[in-house]
């Protein structure tokens, strides 16, 4: 894997062997983040990063100095790796990992995000029930986004709040609008 743009563009870093985690690939990331960069400023959000796994799409916000970087991961070897790198490269400032479900943290949060990304084993049930908590809840900021990183079985196409799917191989993101959006 490598970082595509920002001051840490072309560091290249790998996870151990056997890592449980399924890594967005470079591909899609670049596809991802060029859809990005032409929809919404990426200058001074709040994001937050739901089951990052290696914290893979994390780097790339922190090294496009997006603005502050919250990672949830449930796994203890991807937050230890993900602090690991945090550390090496000086990102201490503007990300910070949690060890938690992504669902508890969802329902705990008392902080609202512009920018969210999910991207969960895609064979898990709960994309809807944590998407619903995110609106319902307000984690997600009245202009905000919420981008859900699934496969081709899933779909959001039905959501009020959905903008847009995207592909990129075997990889799918849907955009969907905080549901304020609806009314304007």
């Amino acid at each position: 894997m490598r970082i595509i743009r920002g001051f840490l563009k072309a560091r290249r870093f790998s996870p151990p062997k056997n890592f449980p985690s399924r890594p967005t690939t470079d591909f899609a990331k670049e596809g991802l983040f060029n859809v990005l960069e032409n929809s919404v400023s990426l200058y001074k959000l709040e994001i937050l990063d739901l089951c990052a796994g290696t914290g893979n799409i994390s780097y790339e916000f922190a090294s496009r100095e997006a603005g502050n970087i919250t990672s949830v991961e449930q796994n203890f070897y991807c937050v230890r790796f993900m602090q690991q790198m945090i550390k090496e490269h000086k990102l201490e400032q503007v990300m910070h990992v949690f060890k938690s479900d992504v669902r508890d943290f969802v329902r705990k949060s008392e902080k609202s995000y512009d920018l969210i990304f999910f991207d969960p084993p895609y064979e898990v049930e709960f994309y809807h029930d944590l998407i619903s908590t995110i609106f319902e809840r307000n984690i997600l900021k009245e202009n905000g986004l919420l981008v859900v990183e699934h496969g081709k079985k899933t779909s959001f196409a039905n959501y009020p709040s959905f903008e847009k799917e995207k592909v990129y191989g075997n990889v799918h993101f849907s955009f969907l609008k905080h549901p304020s959006y609806e009314n304007e």
